[in-house]
């Protein structure tokens, strides 16, 4: 049996401050943005050098997604985001006045540290030993 994860749904505010945040901020790919109604887009973005797993913006419409928007796992470190450069792109975070949660700390696995997306999703940045 083969399967594989290919996208992660977030649950955004709006499609097009979401797409300027990972585009812009964190240097995603904007991988498709197609208009399915009116009210409704299919919008994946992905990390530059991935190519497979992304995520699908999805648009709150109603109270109880609106509800979840950046608090998808009731507080917990929701995605991770494994890196070949840690202090390139925790810099990048900093550069772009993306909200630090903890600090930079190195553990048994890598380097890592968590910040916060724009909804307040909390994600760790992480440089795996031996992982590249």
């Amino acid at each position: 049996m083969n399967q594989k994860l290919v996208h992660i749904a977030i649950v955004v505010d709006d499609y097009d401050r979401a797409i300027e945040f990972y585009t812009k901020k964190l240097h995603f790919n904007l991988i498709e943005d197609t208009k399915l109604s009116e009210e409704k887009r299919w919008v994946l973005v992905r990390p530059k050098g991935a190519s497979e797993c992304s995520l699908l913006l999805a648009r709150g419409v109603n109270e109880a997604q609106k509800s979840r928007i950046g608090n998808q796992t009731g507080g917990r470190v929701f995605l991770f985001l494994q890196t070949d450069d840690f202090q390139r792109d925790y810099n990048n975070l900093i550069e772009n006045n993306i909200k630090i949660v903890r600090e930079p700390s190195v553990e048994e696995y890598g380097t890592v540290a968590v910040f916060e997306d724009i909804y307040g999703n909390l994600w760790d940045l992480i440089e795996s030993k031996g992982f590249w």
